[in-house]
């Protein structure tokens, strides 16, 4: 079995892979600031990444400042790359966003951007694991698109997924050989307005949802299929009707 390094592996998706590659018998460890691990400053990658087979990146930004997000991916991702080479990491994996290809002048997406263009030229065999939006931020996205008690949101089509389900994505990917771009998506596609009304609703939260096709999805403008997976997509089956119960609001 495979000796995995998971940057990010205390997070939210982090740790679900960590916990998915274990269960399955690989070597698994969670590399993060808070064990030591800063791709960032350096801080400890090249230790980490020592013997490493696979390098499984579902780390972020800190800060979602555009400057800061810009040098977190390029800085990070450097710094990993590098390390990779003088271990001789054989397949590194990357989470990244369903629509980065696609034109839209969403700043984090710009940033993601650059990362994979690092990733496509460092020559070590990678996998791009592109994910639509996930179910957990359907709160943060409602927070962002608030003024007093209306929601406005665009109609553009998103399809979330849940992230225990984007965990499995990435943890079957670093477990197999490289396979470049690959999307990922949930089992339904909606506009973004109903995607946050439904939830909402079923959280019994007071605020009203508005359609608004003028409205801004975290800063930017956004074309009706940007965040939607092109065909060929793997497709898992947790639909937000499934996903909502288990998942109460966070107080």
């Amino acid at each position: 079995m495979a000796r995995i390094v998971v940057i990010g592996g205390t997070g939210l998706i982090g740790s679900k892979v960590v916990a998915k590659l274990t269960e399955h018998g690989h070597e698994a460890v969670a590399a993060a600031p808070n064990t030591g691990v800063n791709t960032l400053t350096g801080e400890g990658v090249a230790a980490a990444l020592a013997g490493a087979d696979v390098v499984v990146d579902v780390s972020n930004s800190p800060s979602f400042e555009e400057k800061d997000v810009l040098d977190f991916f390029v800085t990070s991702t450097t710094n990993l790359i590098e390390a990779e080479k003088v271990a001789g990491v054989k397949h590194h994996v990357a989470l990244t966003i369903v629509g980065t290809d696609r034109p839209q002048n969403i700043l984090y997406f710009h940033a993601k951007v650059a990362q994979e263009k690092l990733i496509r030229g460092s020559g070590v065999p990678y996998s791009l694991v592109h994910a639509t939006q996930f179910f957990e931020f359907l709160g943060s996205i409602a927070d962002v698109s608030t003024e007093g008690d209306i929601v406005r949101l665009p109609g553009a089509l998103i399809q979330p997924m849940a992230a225990e389900d984007v965990a499995t994505a990435v943890a079957r990917t670093a477990a197999g050989d490289p396979t470049g771009d690959i999307e990922i998506a949930g089992p339904e596609a909606f506009g973004l307005d109903e995607f946050v009304r439904r939830g909402l609703a079923f959280r019994g939260d007071a605020r009203t949802v508005v359609r608004d096709d003028e409205a801004h999805y975290y800063g930017a403008r956004i074309e009706t299929r940007t965040l939607i997976p092109a065909e060929g997509a793997a497709i898992f089956e947790t639909s937000l009707e499934q996903w909502l119960p288990l998942n109460p609001p966070r107080r």
